[in-house]
């Protein structure tokens, strides 16, 4: 037997009314909620690098494009990361606990005291180089006065010009890479130098003609070796000079990033002099004023190097990429300081602040996963994907930029 039941007219409106009324507040408030911006938990929107802290580990920022011009436009930044800003069409530098720990130590440092040396250290393909340019954009935005040099091996290895040196016998210059050095440091450096109002303390003798006489501009010592590179090596080393002192008296502070600085203490370079003996790293110009810039007899700054497996004279570098990639994570781990091989090396620089640098942990590299699916660089992202890649890269960043790159 079945019942049939009737509703009254009046409680089925009343009940359509309250269904409606419901629905309409369940509308507004999505429509409400889309009106909200969605946090990218893998982004920070904080562009101030001082305020980069432990909380903002593994995320993105992004370095503007006109900053990104004056820092990087000469080197710091590795080739294959150009290549993907110019896909990406953004810069984009991830946060990371070492340039995060130096940038502590550096806020509770005392300036009155010896610069510190910080020595970065890594397997290849761990991002030193990238920790070196947030570094570089803190140093920027806090007003050091930047001393770079992007990659020391390029001198050894790949000079655009040799040239025996007119003031120190027996040594060579490198008078192209000098005036390209002092390029790179007026675009980094140019409008901070002269707002600080920054003199030469003598007077430089070049020629019987050209002199730069003291209480100079500094920048017009700079000037002097772009527009006459036969004398850049020299310029070079009076600028390291007149930077110390200027340091070291108090009227700017300074941060000296070298990357590949081992290659300083290498047995000899791929460069041969005109009877075709091969030039050891002592015999150029250009080593001596970098050495003595990172020796700790001057105040008011700080060293950051690395020291890098790349700059080994015979390495074979698509082997040991090749073979750290085959590795299991037990030994892609950070090496031991045995790169700083040379006891001159070791002695130059301590002591010192040893970082390691390593490969990604997980929540680097799931950041750095979701920031390749923004940018659409990983078009299949089948289940399990992640996990692959996690395995055939083993967290190392520059192997997963590969295994993502185009063919």
């Amino acid at each position: 037997m079945i019942l049939k039941m009737t509703i009254p007219n009046t409680v089925w409106y009343q009940t359509r009314s309250i269904v409606s009324s419901v629905t309409a507040n369940t509308a507004a408030a999505a429509a409400a909620m889309d009106r909200v911006p969605k946090v990218v938990e893998f982004r920070t929107p904080e562009q101030t690098v001082a305020n980069h802290t432990r909380a903002t580990l593994g995320r993105y920022y992004t370095v503007p494009g006109d900053v990104r011009k004056k820092i990087f436009a000469h080197g710091g930044l590795p080739k294959s990361f150009e290549r993907q800003i110019k896909t990406f069409n953004e810069c984009s530098l991830m946060v990371r606990r070492p340039a995060v720990e130096i940038m502590e130590y550096l806020q509770r440092t005392d300036f009155a005291r010896p610069v510190n040396r910080f020595v970065l250290h890594g397997e290849d393909g761990v991002g030193k180089s990238l920790v070196l340019a947030h570094l570089l954009h803190y140093g920027f935005q806090q007003q050091y006065v930047l001393i770079h040099v992007p990659w020391v091996p390029n001198w050894m290895k790949r000079a655009k010009e040799i040239a025996n040196s007119a003031s120190h016998e027996g040594s060579i210059d490198l008078p192209l890479d000098g005036a390209a050095w002092l390029v790179h440091f007026k675009s980094q450096n140019g409008p901070l130098i002269k707002s600080l109002g920054l003199t030469v303390s003598r007077e430089y003798v070049w020629t019987k003609r050209e002199t730069t006489p003291a209480g100079a501009p500094l920048m017009e010592l700079v000037e002097h070796g772009i527009n006459r590179a036969k004398f850049s090596c020299d310029t070079i080393a009076a600028l390291v000079e007149e930077l110390k002192q200027h340091a070291s008296a108090g009227r700017a502070r300074a941060m000296v990033v070298i990357d590949g600085y081992n290659a300083f203490f290498q047995p000899h370079t791929r460069l041969l002099t005109e009877a075709k003996a091969r030039i050891t790293p002592d015999q150029i110009t250009l080593t001596k004023p970098f050495l003595s810039i990172t020796r700790n007899d001057w105040t008011n700054g700080v060293c950051v190097v690395t020291v890098d497996q790349m700059v080994k004279e015979f390495k074979d570098t698509a082997a040991g990429r090749q073979s750290s990639a085959v590795a299991g994570p037990a030994q892609v781990q950070e090496p031991s300081l045995a790169l700083l091989e040379s006891r001159e090396c070791f002695e130059h620089l301590d002591p010192f602040v040893p970082v390691s640098v390593v490969g990604y942990d997980d929540a680097e590299y799931y950041s750095c996963i979701q920031y390749y699916l923004e940018r659409k660089w990983i078009q299949t992202n089948e289940p399990g994907f992640e996990e692959e890649l996690k395995l055939l890269s083993c967290q190392n960043p520059y192997q997963l930029m590969q295994l993502c790159a185009s063919l």
